[in-house]
């Protein structure tokens, strides 16, 4: 699907550069992105760069990932149906991927302390759900698989004791949380307590004029690849109209230049 997506922007004479932004100025305009030591500078600037899934750091955690690891339940899930499933994590996050997953499997909770983090109505619903069981006051130590590459089980360690102990499972879901990748922004964009970028609502504007966000670098809420697409698409519009509207007001006559910041 990427190489579609790939291809088809290619046909309209889009560059692509594969690298990674190391920091941006958007300061002054044009704005400027450096990417392995070299410069980019663009009248406007989308950053669409996502979130990355808090993980365990475990070892086993990255040689079992996609192998029977996940941090999407609604990615993965239904390739466990009928089996047993672990769910790490205690939040909102951890409760809604647990609540899904019982459509298809057996669901254990692991969570390093004795009460959730989430909200109210995610804890009634989930303790409520008889698919879903609780092993409080544990802590993942380690993935265990088999020699073809699959999880088989997990060992558990006691959060009070230390002790371990080994269970059978077929599947493990990290739910602990997203961290959107705006570390490269430096304080170039205004961003929320937890990361995001932040956007005017019901567009893709931020606080700086010309730059625009979509997907998960500024939704925390839904982040899955469709609201993505078309957060993507509402972005380019808004970027397309600001450029056009730019254009416009540097032909215009001085007193029309002055209100050219309004939308």
């Amino acid at each position: 699907m990427m190489d579609l997506f790939r291809a088809q922007v290619a046909r309209f004479g889009t560059e692509i550069v594969d690298a990674h932004v190391e920091k941006v100025d958007f300061s002054r305009r044009p704005f400027t992105v450096w990417s392995d030591g070299k410069a980019y500078q663009s009248k406007s600037v989308i950053v669409a760069t996502g979130a990355s899934a808090l993980l365990l750091g475990l070892p086993s955690e990255q040689k079992f990932m996609g192998f029977g690891v996940s941090a999407c339940a609604t990615c993965d899930g239904f390739f466990f149906k009928g089996k047993r499933v672990i769910v790490v994590g205690g939040g909102d996050t951890a409760m809604e991927e647990a609540t899904y997953l019982t459509r298809f499997a057996e669901v254990t909770v692991v969570h390093r302390r004795d009460t959730l983090r989430a909200s109210k109505i995610m804890q009634e619903r989930a303790l409520a759900n008889e698919r879903i069981r609780f092993l409080w006051n544990s802590e993942i130590a380690e993935i265990l698989g088999n020699e073809g590459g699959k999880v088989t089980g997990v060992k558990l360690r006691d959060t009070r004791t230390g002790a371990i102990t080994e269970m059978p499972i077929d599947g493990v879901f990290v739910a602990i949380g997203h961290k959107p990748n705006t570390e490269f922004l430096g304080d170039q964009l205004p961003l929320d307590s937890k990361g995001y970028v932040k956007v005017k609502p019901g567009s893709s504007y931020t606080p700086v004029e010309g730059v625009f966000a979509a997907g998960d670098v500024h939704d925390a809420v839904y982040r899955q690849a469709v609201t993505a697409a078309g957060s993507g698409c509402m972005a380019a519009i808004d970027a397309e109209r600001w450029l056009e509207h730019q254009a416009h007001s540097s032909t215009a006559p001085a007193p029309a230049r002055a209100t050219a910041s309004s939308h």
